[in-house]
């Protein structure tokens, strides 16, 4: 009777042990609660000065020593800021571990299952009343399903890791868009202020001459209007840079007070590079787009569920080894399980998944056609814009020898002084027109580099590997 309470109590033991590993290596859940005021905070204290963002830096452009914080922000150093604080970037991330975590279950195999079925025969106590049956179900995938379906798991994580590649240059184009408006709203001001500057020493010119009898009353009011306007503009134009400027804060990611306080580098803004052939446009488009890649990883996804589909025409087996106690008689069995493919051959699984290789093939035909007329038409506009802005810089390189050719006639007494200031708002309008032609070669070459989703002359290989890009890239952290 000890003795068989001891053996009892060390199964048990035993069962309670293997329970205690088996439960051991199971998940728990972690609540996460979302705060939204306190996610409001967050953003509020969101900073360029943030020394998570120095070391982010570090690692993904700057050297290992520099000064900070940073005595200017450049286009490159907001654009990665941008990849630090912006949420789409998290989101893309998040999308993309979802995909990665579908790897793992595309990689597991079937557990099996044990079940036990304990009997008490009250009518027959002799040998014994327990019947005991004990059984373990041992699926046997077949067909090497288990393969196609971890291939189509790892083509649509790497079409994710695409996406982020394709969200990140979004990131990157709109913090250039915005820059490159800041940069037009500042310039414009300061050309304004120099247009109503010079407007309002021609008023005064004109009304000493309207004085003496040289003008009319009308010439007057004519260059008082255009005085008043200028101002006006003026003031619009200083509207649209604060505008410009949260604009920016918004496209980095932060609040629009952590831009107060920040000098902006432009450097570069005012450079373009030459246009690159149609040919040679479609090429880098082809071999490097995020979106296009993607695409095309997505088309090998649904090929390998098809494959899968096809293969699910052969039943999985599953191993049925089982011992049966009968009240007092040991019974041993093997059994194998195998569902016949009589009223169906998964013909509609396999139908449904052709027909899903075939939308995945048509949509990467209408993207590439799409992404093709897309650069055809950036690199027409980017080479017209560059004509234009040539033709805004002879008409200002002319106007700039009027001047000289003015100022030496004036001081020989040859002109008046208004005939030069004339000339001077001649050369403002110049100027004028020579941004406008600027900031839409700007946004040409930015519609252009969209179009190949890399800047003009570099590979968009090199952007998507970029570990700035990667999924080892950090969330939004808190400031």
């Amino acid at each position: 009777m000890i003795a068989a309470v001891r053996f009892k109590s060390e199964a048990s033991a035993r069962a309670a042990m293997a329970a205690a590993l088996l439960l051991g290596g199971c998940a728990r859940f972690t609540p996460q609660p979302l705060s939204p005021a306190t996610i409001a905070m967050d953003f509020d204290a969101r900073s360029l000065e943030n020394p998570e963002l120095k070391l982010f830096l570090e690692r993904n452009h700057q050297p290992e020593s520099f000064a900070w914080p940073l005595p200017s922000w450049d286009l490159t150093n907001l654009v990665l800021a941008a990849f630090f604080y912006h949420p789409d970037l998290d989101v893309a991330r998040a999308k993309s571990a979802v995909v990665r975590a579908g790897k793992k279950i595309a990689a597991e195999r079937p557990n099996p299952v044990a079940s036990v079925n304990p009997a008490y025969d009250a009518t027959t106590l002799i040998p014994s009343p327990w019947v005991v049956t004990a059984s373990l179900d041992l699926p046997i995938e077949t067909a090497g399903k288990r393969g196609y379906r971890m291939a189509q798991a790892t083509q649509l994580s790497e079409a994710a890791r695409l996406n982020i590649a394709s969200v990140a240059w979004a990131v990157r184009s709109r913090v250039r868009q915005r820059l490159i408006e800041l940069y037009t709203a500042r310039e414009m001001e300061g050309l304004l202020r120099e247009q109503q500057s010079i407007q309002t020493e021609n008023l005064r010119l004109l009304e000493n001459q309207y004085q003496a009898g040289a003008v009319s009353a009308f010439e007057v009011t004519q260059a008082r209007i255009a005085a008043d306007g200028a101002r006006l503009a003026l003031r619009d134009t200083e509207r649209q840079s604060a505008e410009a400027r949260a604009r920016l804060a918004d496209a980095v990611g932060v609040a629009a007070g952590a831009l107060e306080n920040v000098a902006l580098s432009f450097a570069g803004l005012s450079e373009l590079p030459d246009a690159l052939p149609a040919r040679e446009a479609r090429r880098q488009a082809l071999l490097g787009r995020a979106d296009i890649l993607g695409a095309l990883a997505e088309y090998a996804a649904s090929e390998s569920a098809l494959q899968l589909e096809i293969a699910k025409q052969y039943p999985d087996a599953h191993l049925n080894p089982g011992y049966e106690f009968d009240q007092g008689d040991s019974k041993w069995s093997v059994g194998l399980t195998i569902t016949l493919p009589v009223f169906n051959q998964n013909q509609g699984a396999i139908a449904e998944a052709a027909a899903k290789r075939t939308e995945a093939a048509a949509l990467f035909n209408a993207l590439q056609a799409g992404a093709m007329a897309e650069i055809e038409q950036a690199v027409a506009g980017y080479r017209a814009a560059l004509q234009k802005r040539g033709d805004t810089e002879a008409l200002r390189a002319h106007l700039l020898q009027q001047e000289k050719i003015a100022q030496a006639m004036l001081d020989a007494g040859e002109i008046s002084k208004a005939e030069l200031v004339a000339l001077r708002l001649q050369l403002n309008a110049a100027a004028q027109a020579r941004l406008d032609a600027l900031t839409k070669s700007q946004q040409a070459l930015g519609a252009l580099e969209d179009a190949l989703q890399s800047p003009i002359h570099a590979p968009a290989s090199a952007w998507q590997t970029s570990p700035r890009l990667s999924e080892s890239s950090p969330a939004t952290p808190h400031p």
